[in-house]
This record gives C-alpha cells, sequence and structure tokens, in this order.
C-alpha cells in the first residue's frame, strides 16, 4: 500500500473523528440541564394575597387648640397588622402596572395629661407602578387612604374615619413564581375629622409606616 493511499485513509478517519466528536458535544449540550428563572418575565402579573406588619409612627394636630393651649402637636407610635391585595399587569419594557387594597389593625397611640389618643385602623386604595428586575420589583405608589381613630379627654371619648391620601415605595423579592416577600414605606396624610369632646375638637392625623409581608400567587 502506497503512502498516499495510507495518508488518504488517515485523513478520512480523521474527519470522521471530528465529525462523529462534533455530534456528541451537540447532543451534551442540547440534552443538557435546564434551569428556569425563578421570575421569568412576567411572574409578577396576577392577583397576589398577603398578609403584613410592620411600626408607625406620626402626629395628631389639634387645629384649634382645643386639648392643651400650649401644644397642637402630639406624638404617637405602634405597632400594626393587616391583610391586603394586589393586581399587577405588566406593560413591557419591565414596567409593571399594579392596583393595591389593604387594610390594618393598628395600635398606633399616645397620651398627654388627661388626653388619650389612637388609630385604631387604617386602609388605603392604591395605584402602583414599579419596574422588573427578575427577582426584583421596586415600586412607587399613591393613592387613597382612611383611618378609624379614637380620642379620649379624661372620660369624653369620642371615635371618627378620617380619609386623605398616601404616598411611598417599596420592594417586591421573588421567592418562587408564586410567593413574594414584600417591604415597604408610606407616609398618609388623613386630614382633619371633626370630635365631639368637652368641647368640639378638630383634630389631624398623619402617619409613617415601615411594613414586610408575604403575598402568595392566585
Amino acid at each position: 500500500m502506497s503512502i498516499r493511499v495510507l495518508a488518504a485513509a488517515f485523513a478520512g478517519i480523521a474527519a470522521l473523528g471530528m465529525v462523529s466528536a462534533a455530534s456528541a458535544a451537540d447532543l451534551l449540550i442540547n440534552n443538557g440541564p435546564t434551569y428556569d428563572s425563578v421570575s421569568p418575565a412576567g411572574a409578577w402579573d396576577g392577583l397576589w394575597l398577603g398578609a403584613f406588619g410592620g411600626f408607625g409612627w406620626g402626629t395628631v394636630h389639634d387645629t384649634n387648640d382645643a386639648m392643651l393651649p400650649t401644644q397642637t402637636d402630639f406624638d404617637a407610635d405602634g405597632w400594626l397588622l393587616g391583610v391586603n391585595a394586589t393586581a399587577n399587569f405588566s406593560l413591557g419594557n419591565g414596567i409593571v402596572l399594579g392596583a393595591i387594597t389593604d387594610v390594618a389593625w393598628s395600635n398606633i397611640s399616645g397620651e398627654v395629661t388627661d388626653h388619650s389618643y389612637s388609630v385604631d385602623w387604617q386602609a388605603s386604595a392604591r395605584a402602583k407602578v414599579g419596574y422588573d428586575a427578575g427577582t426584583f420589583l421596586p415600586y412607587l405608589t399613591a393613592g387613597l387612604a382612611v383611618a378609624g381613630a379614637t380620642f379620649d379627654e379624661d372620660g369624653a371619648e369620642d371615635s371618627q374615619m378620617h380619609v386623605g391620601w398616601t404616598a411611598g415605595a417599596g420592594v417586591d423579592v421573588a421567592l418562587t413564581e408564586s410567593i413574594n416577600l414584600t417591604a415597604e414605606y408610606r407616609y398618609s396624610d388623613y386630614g382633619t375629622s371633626d370630635y365631639d369632646l368637652s368641647k368640639d375638637t378638630t383634630l389631624g392625623l398623619s402617619t409613617s409606616t415601615v411594613t414586610a409581608g408575604v403575598s402568595f400567587k392566585f
């Protein structure tokens, strides 16, 4: 057998080996394990129901100096615990819009001399705009806020509802495609209401709250 024939045979065997190796590599790559992102595009969409807790602090403002002649602003603080519902939908380019409703029990309260006051409950209906950053959804939120408060002046007690506005920011963190954690800060101005105490008293109410919660997709 001539050297030329041997060389041709060797070249053919080498070429066949290269083709076989490439085919094997393609097979390994194509049949290798695949992994889904924790939060693929659109994973934030849908209805989310959850619960949250946190801490709040704020101010009661005596607009007509009826409580104490020498003081018009009174501090309050305490805890809150509530439930919420959020509906999200994606607009594309990472923008996510949503609507949030929530209601919370609260013991944000304070007292001075013979006056005591407390925010018994608070609720809101808000819009939400966020950016889908994969497993994170930072957002801004604002909307309507209401609260129920009770004031006691040496045994003369009255409860009223306040209506105002709220605004803040937060972030959702995806644990799975159906469970997320949320941290949020909001400032709420609940406006004024008239209370029937020892004399007619107009009181304003504002709070800041920091909350954390968990939500489940339905």
